[in-house]
């Protein structure tokens, strides 16, 4: 099978079903939820999950914006055209899944405005510009993320003044996050962050920690701002209840000698995070 065609394929997967581990947390979560409004919606999202999977149908009507993160083996060579291989793939994936019509027509003030309409062709949502980073592994890792528009509403990128107290930063995130989750709509979530030294940096930190993120194997942080969120008794889909969050991402980066960290937040909806890895 040629790097198009697994890409293409990778993309769908991405869009059509959980990876394993979210798979098991709902599972988890439908055990612990005490709510009986909130335990009958965790079982449609499972049960929504199955249908989409076994068709191959994208698991959201918002289909996502695609991102891609190469990792790349410091003694492994790449191919010589894959960037351009991912981008044919994920313009194939696209079509056949199909994506939702997104891209907007237009010079940059159009575009803007949404004065010129859609384009009917699904794979005209262009992604961004791809992360590309080097790995201890021997090998080349190409992960696709689907990324849709409610978690983005309620993402959130600042300063943080830290205070050399950890416990001072994670709280502030706390407050945004308690502040976000009930308008997210699309709950439990899982939230992703990313600590860094500059606002790039905490944005990609948070997209690595999206693609490798295991909620089968939680770190103390990670519980904490989980369990954190669960008191909040928001529930599945703001219907009350104990499980608000599956778990959560947290990827910490190098640090500067400044009193701020620059804080990458962003709430994955039930629908996410959408994501598949190649390797080669």
């Amino acid at each position: 099978m040629n790097l198009v065609t697994r890409v293409k394929n990778a993309l769908i997967k991405a869009s059509t079903s959980y990876t394993n581990d979210v798979r098991r947390a709902y599972k988890r979560a439908l055990k612990r939820e005490e709510n009986e409004n909130a335990a009958w919606m965790l079982k449609l999202i499972l049960e929504n999950e199955k249908i989409a999977r076994k068709e191959k149908r994208p698991l959201c009507d918002d289909t996502g914006i695609p991102h891609v993160i190469i990792e790349i083996g410091e003694k492994t060579t790449p191919p010589n055209d894959l960037l351009v291989q991912i981008k044919k793939g994920i313009k194939e994936g696209l079509k056949e899944l199909p994506g939702r019509p997104m891209a907007v027509k237009g010079d940059d003030i159009q575009r803007i405005e949404q004065s010129r309409g859609l384009y009917e062709d699904p794979s005209m949502v262009i992604p961004p510009s791809f992360l590309i980073d080097t790995t201890n592994e021997d090998s080349v890792k190409i992960h696709i993320l689907m990324l849709g528009g409610g978690p983005e509403i309620r993402a959130r990128t600042y300063r943080v003044f830290h205070r050399h107290d950890n416990r001072k930063l994670f709280e502030e995130v706390l407050t945004w996050m308690k502040t976000e989750t009930p308008m997210l709509g699309c709950t439990p979530c899982i939230p992703i962050i990313g600590i860094g030294r500059t606002h790039f940096e905490a944005t990609s930190l948070m997209l690595k920690a999206m693609a490798n993120g295991d909620l089968d194997r939680q770190s103390e942080i990670e519980e904490y701002l989980t369990e954190a969120l669960n008191r909040t008794g928001v529930g599945s889909l703001g219907l009350g209840g104990s499980v608000t969050a599956l778990g959560s991402f947290v990827k910490i980066g190098p640090q500067r000698a400044s009193g701020v960290r620059i804080v990458s937040m962003r709430l994955s909806c039930c629908a996410e995070p959408r994501r598949a890895t190649i390797i080669l």
